[in-house]
């Protein structure tokens, strides 16, 4: 198992990451480690170990909470829209959401979005190449009012192009 601090830790940015991996692979691992990086610095290192003390235990489950607010806000609010996602997210704080039924170029809809709502969210295409241009990245890092105004927007937006479609509802 590969995993890094940068996102449950909120140490985005430290390039500090960590492995576990069964006792006969850890001599090749380190060999590997050796020509792809020297070593993490030490403030990384030494916040590393802070991250694992009681203190900021409690504060990383008050954010992970937090967090799971939001989703749930952004979430139902994209099942009222009829927009759920089909994989709901499990860890990060983004939804993936698949809109090939409301247009064919993320990039596109990402900008009339912004243009004409001022929300932002994201292309797929930053992120895959493969159907990226179907898919749009949403972000559940604003606050729960700031999301509830973004769906909102949203619908607004949908709803003007349901009837430029001559479609009743979105």
């Amino acid at each position: 198992m590969i995993n890094s601090f940068s996102k449950y830790f909120g140490m985005t940015g430290w390039r500090l990451g960590w492995l576990v991996a069964p006792e006969a692979a850890v001599e090749p691992l380190s060999r590997l480690a050796q020509n792809v990086f020297l070593a993490a610095s030490t403030p990384a290192q030494h916040a590393a170990l802070a991250a694992f003390t009681p203190e900021c235990e409690a504060e990383l489950e008050r954010r992970r909470q937090v967090l799971e607010g939001r989703r749930s806000v952004l979430l139902e609010g994209l099942e009222r829209l009829g927009l759920a996602p089909s994989v709901p997210p499990q860890g990060a704080f983004y939804v993936w959401l698949d809109i090939r039924r409301l247009s064919d170029d993320s990039e596109a809809f990402c900008r009339a979005l912004l243009e004409e709502e001022n929300v932002a969210i994201t292309p797929g295409t930053d992120f895959a190449l493969a159907e990226g241009h179907r898919h749009v990245r949403i972000a559940f890092t604003a606050d729960e009012a700031r999301l509830v105004e973004a769906l909102a927007r949203f619908e607004r937006f949908l709803s003007r192009r349901a009837v430029q479609c001559g479609e009743v509802s979105v």
